[in-house]
């Protein structure tokens, strides 16, 4: 039985092959009116209208497919671009982090030059902690004994004195601030330098010091200057601090012309935002 129906389809397979031979052997040898030319041209004008409405019928099929196909590459197009915006971004980052540590250590070189302290040996580092308390009181840098680092020696930023060593390790050294209440820093004030101490006015409030046991009468004022005094010939022992060092500019004056006068400052440096420092290595230097 299966023998039969797998003979009478090749049968039939060989008549269908032999009849389009026949077929196309006599559309090719007839001219364009004959026959076969005329009925493919009927079929055609029978068949053309059923293609183009299936045609038209078919378009938003093509069209959704169109869509599906022109949104998966978008996607594709908007992820690369997305990677693209992400990486020219964290450059931009990498770039201003860059300029701002340049900026910082220009203006430290900058400051060596303008004071004069490159006779004190000073050794660049940076801030890698900082204290969590509202006092912002100490900082820790990578510089220690291995680099020279002492206790006592002065710590500035690029802006002004910040404090000085207090606790020396071999690769790193911790800094109490200036506004750290233990703090006491010899000063003078103004175009007539006169003398006195600065200290914190206020625990928590690093943008406040001020500056009191100064000579009865002395008299300063508002935006002037106050630097480190420095050592003085008279004195009985050398100071910490070089003279000179800027400390902050002078905001306003309580009981002004007495003997109890205390005079407020705002430091140069910002205490809350410190990246480089140097530490003067020699802080005493030629006596003045």
């Amino acid at each position: 039985m299966y023998d039969k129906t797998v003979r009478r389809r090749r049968a039939v397979l060989g008549l269908l092959v032999a009849c389009s031979l026949v077929l196309l052997t006599a559309y090719f040898g007839e001219s364009g009116g004959g026959t076969l030319h005329s009925i493919q041209r009927g079929t055609s004008e029978i068949l053309n209208p059923v293609q183009e409405g299936a045609s038209r019928a078919l378009k938003p099929v093509r069209d959704l497919f169109g869509w599906f196909g022109d949104t998966i590459a978008a996607k594709g197009q908007v992820q690369e671009l997305r990677s693209e915006r992400d990486r020219l971004r964290s450059e931009v980052l990498r770039n201003e982090v860059r300029k701002d540590e340049y900026d910082r250590l220009s203006k430290l070189l900058e400051l060596d030059g303008a004071l004069g302290l490159d006779d004190y040996g000073p050794k660049t580092g940076r801030v890698i902690f900082q204290s969590a308390t509202v006092w912002y009181a100490t900082i820790r840098v990578d510089k220690g004994s291995d680099d020279g680092v002492e206790v006592g020696h002065p710590v500035l930023n690029e802006e002004a004195l910040i404090g000085r060593v207090s606790e020396v390790f071999s690769g790193a050294a911790q800094v109490t601030l200036i506004t750290d209440t233990t703090m006491k820093v010899p000063a003078r004030a103004g175009a007539r330098q006169e003398f006195g101490i600065v200290e914190p006015a206020s625990a928590g409030n690093p943008t406040n010091l001020v500056m009191s046991l100064m000579q009865p009468g002395a008299r300063v004022s508002v935006g002037e200057r106050v630097v480190t005094r420095g050592t003085e010939p008279d004195d009985r022992r050398q100071s910490l601090y070089p003279v000179g060092l800027p400390i902050g500019a002078i905001t306003r004056i309580e009981n002004e012309g007495t003997d109890t006068q205390r005079v407020h400052l705002r430091p140069f440096a910002d205490l809350r935002s410190l990246d480089f420092v140097q530490i003067l290595t020699r802080p005493r230097g030629p006596r003045t």
